[in-house]
């Protein structure tokens, strides 16, 4: 079947636990995939397969808002790439939740997961999560993967992600104090071409249809901002939130 760019859709949260008392941002995701039952899969690799998480997102996605669900294990099982594949094709709506970024995308690359979600993306699924669920869709993402090692001595690192989004994302920009930080990751342009950031604060989100955007909020502290190198300077852009969509070539322009 072919397919078009326009067909294409993400939706990036910079950082955000289900707020079970109004769902919004679940609500919003669902709206979406334009299906009143969607069917939902979450792929916990981040979070080592946590069976507490994954226990809560069926209960907001199939008993709060009546979707069919199911879960992808890729670390405490080891389903087969027909499973795989089966399973993340016949999905409206993929959901991937925080963690070890770095541990996540070398087990899909590992698995294949990388180039179904591809095939997955270009068919107009709808590709959504919260902050490694958020950076996988970018082209990098400033990650604190070392975190989960066990040294108390850690730094933010750069994780390559798969590509969708053609920017470096920085998640939980202000409420984890990231801003020093991913200036200097953008500041020493060891990532290959030269790329513009794009953070979010926690409740906010990047909603990608096609070849437009536009940035969703979902509480009043929540901005997002585009960041790029310019003059030897790194320079700071509040992204507007807005209902209408803007061209993403304006946005991902330096």
């Amino acid at each position: 079947m072919e397919t078009t760019v326009a067909t294409r859709k993400i939706f990036a949260i910079g950082g955000a636990g289900y707020d079970l008392e109004n769902l919004a941002i679940e609500k919003e995701i669902i709206r979406f995939a334009q299906k009143e039952h969607p069917r939902v899969l979450s792929i916990p690799t981040a979070s080592y397969d946590d069976k507490q998480w994954s226990e809560v997102f069926q209960q907001v996605y199939r008993q709060r808002l009546g979707c069919a669900t199911d879960v992808l294990w890729l670390l405490r099982e080891q389903p087969t790439q027909q499973q795989i594949a089966e399973k993340i094709l016949s999905a409206d709506i993929i959901w991937v939740g925080g963690g070890n970024t770095l541990k996540m995308m070398k087990r899909w690359r590992k698995l294949g997961v990388d180039k179904l979600l591809k095939q997955a993306h270009d068919k107009g699924t709808v590709l959504s999560g919260t902050s490694a669920g958020s950076i996988c869709w970018f082209q990098y993402g400033h990650s604190d993967s070392m975190s989960f090692y066990g040294s108390k001595q850690w730094n933010y690192v750069l994780v390559r992600g798969l590509g969708f989004i053609n920017a470096i994302h920085c998640p939980h920009y202000h409420a984890e104090h990231r801003e020093q930080d991913f200036a200097r990751m953008l500041s020493r342009r060891h990532h290959g071409p030269t790329l513009p950031g794009i953070a979010l604060d926690n409740a906010a989100a990047l909603q990608i249809h096609g070849d437009r955007y536009r940035l969703r909020t979902f509480s009043p502290e929540a901005r997002g901002y585009k960041a790029y190198k310019k003059d030897g300077k790194i320079m700071e852009e509040e992204i507007e939130p807005k209902e209408e969509y803007a061209p993403l070539e304006e946005l991902l322009r330096m």
